[in-house]
């Protein structure tokens, strides 16, 4: 889907923070583990530049490295 086609809401974020809380259980490390898959995965798929749009400690969790140099 792309931007036109569906716009996130709040609703669209909760159900899937309830989702993965189901996914990864109660244990918030594990909840965190799940979130970091999602992301490195998610990174992936877009070919390394949704790092460029978290900030440094969610790359850091998510084993994503630095984000990219900013050009000039």
């Amino acid at each position: 889907m792309t931007g036109s086609d569906h716009t996130a809401t709040d609703d669209d974020a909760a159900e899937l923070i309830a989702q993965l809380k189901e996914l990864a259980g109660a244990d918030p490390t594990e909840v965190r583990q799940v979130v970091a898959e999602v992301l490195a995965a998610l990174d992936r798929a877009a070919g390394g530049a949704l790092r460029d749009h978290l900030p440094e400690t969610i790359r850091l969790d998510a084993c994503l490295g630095p984000a990219a140099p900013a050009r000039p």
